[in-house]
């Protein structure tokens, strides 16, 4: 087999979720952007119907949003299909879905951690990388985590702490 994405497999993918947009980065890459609301649907159709592997997920605060990529692998073919969805900052909600892919439970958690995004469904949203005594509301890798950090030790110092 040629070492490229399918163009069956994408007419699959674009028949059964019409909403979408596809860039094909490269024969071995494809993005495939999708409301939030329809993202926990194509990837269980991904991974349940049409086999591929969870790799792992990202996320990053952009002007427009929390955008979160899963990444997933069709071995067989030696190519990543990249889910791409934005999560609006002020309402910072996606489902999760570690209840059918067990290996999204802990990336989950720290973009949950770092980006404040709520995995709605999630088993156990516990941090793994700050400590305990962390503030909940501070994410370190959102944009106005300066900002917040500042306002953080600036009532620390008029409490004297």
């Amino acid at each position: 087999m040629k070492k490229e994405y399918s163009r069956e497999i994408l007419d699959q993918i674009s028949e059964k979720f019409p909403e979408i947009l596809v860039k094909v980065h490269g024969p071995r890459r494809v993005y495939i952007r999708i409301p939030r609301e329809q993202l926990y649907d194509l990837a269980r159709f991904l991974h349940c119907e049409l086999g591929f592997r969870f790799s792992i997920a990202t996320g990053i605060d952009t002007r427009d949003g929390i955008e979160i990529l899963y990444h997933f692998s069709h071995d067989k073919a030696g190519t990543f299909y990249s889910l791409k969805t934005v999560v609006p900052k002020d309402d910072p909600k996606i489902k999760s879905l570690a209840d059918f892919l067990p290996a999204a439970n802990w990336i989950e958690r720290e973009v949950h951690e770092l980006l404040g995004v709520d995995f709605t469904g999630h088993p156990n949203l516990v941090p793994l990388l700050t400590a305990e005594t962390w503030p909940a509301d501070l994410h370190p890798l959102r944009r106005d985590y300066r900002d917040e950090h500042e306002k953080m030790d600036e009532g620390r110092s008029r409490r004297g702490h």
